[in-house]
């Protein structure tokens, strides 16, 4: 790669528990040699961090967010940029977004370009955005203030919750785009005339990180009260991730069933499905872990039975691409239970290397579960071709592979 390029990496926040897969491409990127500088929208929320955290060496940089917090950095911004013309270059983009989206967060968006450009961290010669919705949008005006060509990485609520007329507006003004699941992808070329600018590229898995499980898991059945059946679940606490659904099936398993369910994540709704389990009967079978780190999570999945996730299309649009979790649990010989939801039948087919049922069916989650729970052969069976799928599919090496050919092809271009 040409010595003078530098990329930017624009993200909502970092680091974050729950975006594993883009800490290993940051890591990914670094060992090929690739200089990051990390620009974040808005602190850490979470007390702890992953071990890929500590390995990232690049700097990082926190924009105001909100404008309102710190007043003065932003009006030292817009002094010292006004006077250029990329200022005046993007503030009528940023008026015209203003006219359809008349909002405060999009103030706020232009106000955070104009720091990012004004402080311009790293010296960087490159802009890239993970997610398409917020951090995309302060991409897209610092690169037409700074001059500086961008790239964007979309995933899942980014697409699905943003306007159409958005989406082609920043598919249009960037080099490329890639998106992680075949739903994305097709959705995000229906939106531009340039199709060979939008790639798929799943996240995969650092399997180095996730060693194949040289242990067996087990042969309970749900039979003996005193060795219940172990299902375990990972993510947050979240309308998309369908949690009150999987709390409603588990209450519709049979009473001669024995089993037991840890829950690990935060999240908004928290409070709410511990109160919900309780009005099911089921709270002293759950145990709410909270978040933990990827060693305590790894462990849980080899300690586990069935990994379970409802994933649903939440009222405002939101969905999961292909929870990565479901890739790591995969890669643990643990028999996944989901649904046919976005991009979860990319990973999993039904009956073959997991089980699939429609979104919102309790009933038919219930189902499923307690095939599992009674059948330990059945687990064994799909878990070790969930596994060999992963194996041979999902190695995050591709995908780390396919975005620096990317990027290499910028660089052939400028040189």
């Amino acid at each position: 790669m040409s010595p003078n390029r530098k990329i930017a990496v624009i993200l909502k926040g970092y680091p974050r528990l729950s975006e594993t897969f883009i800490a290993q491409e940051l890591l990914g990127l670094e060992k090929a040699g690739h200089e990051l500088v990390l620009v974040a929208l808005r602190r850490p929320t979470d007390d702890k961090r992953h071990p890929v955290h500590d390995e990232i060496r690049a700097d990082v940089h926190y924009l105001p967010e909100y404008l309102h917090e710190e007043p003065w950095r932003v009006l030292r911004a817009a002094l010292r940029l006004m006077p250029k013309a990329g200022f005046w270059r993007a503030l009528g983009p940023f008026l015209w977004d203003l006219v359809r989206d008349p909002s405060r967060n999009r103030f706020r968006r232009f106000g955070q370009a104009l720091v990012l450009v004004a402080e311009w961290p790293g010296a960087a010669t490159w802009l890239h955005a993970h997610f398409i919705h917020t951090p995309a949008s302060v991409t897209g005006y610092a690169s037409i203030i700074a001059g500086i060509p961008w790239t964007c990485s979309a995933h899942a609520k980014d697409i699905w919750t943003s306007s159409n007329w958005e989406l082609s507006g920043k598919l249009d003004r960037a080099r490329w785009t890639v998106t992680c699941t075949r739903s994305g992808f097709e959705h995000l070329q229906s939106l531009t005339p340039e199709k060979s600018r939008v790639h798929l590229s799943y996240h995969g898995l650092d399997l180095d990180r996730f060693p194949a499980f040289g242990g067996d898991h087990s042969r309970r059945d749900g039979s003996d009260p005193a060795d219940p059946v172990r299902i375990v679940s990972v993510g947050r606490a979240v309308a998309k991730k369908g949690y009150d659904i999987l709390l409603k099936a588990l209450s519709l398993l049979p009473a001669d069933l024995n089993w037991r369910f840890d829950h690990i994540g935060s999240g908004e709704l928290a409070g709410d499905l511990k109160k919900l389990a309780a009005e099911l009967g089921v709270a002293e079978r759950v145990r709410w872990k909270g978040a933990l780190d990827q060693t305590d999570v790894l462990q849980h999945y080899r300690d586990s039975d069935i990994f379970a996730l409802a994933c649903r299309v939440a009222a405002n649009g939101d969905r999961d691409g292909l929870p990565n979790v479901l890739v790591e649990a995969s890669s643990q010989r643990l028999p996944c239970v989901s649904t046919s939801v976005s991009g979860v039948p990319e990973l999993l087919t039904d009956y073959q290397n997991g089980l699939l049922v429609p979104p919102e069916d309790p009933r038919a989650l219930a189902l499923a579960l307690e095939r599992l729970v009674r059948d330990p052969d059945l687990r064994r069976q799909l878990g070790t071709a969930a596994e060999q799928r992963v194996r041979a599919e999902f190695d995050h090496h591709s995908s780390v592979t396919q975005l620096i050919g990317l990027f290499q092809s910028e660089w052939s271009k400028a040189s």
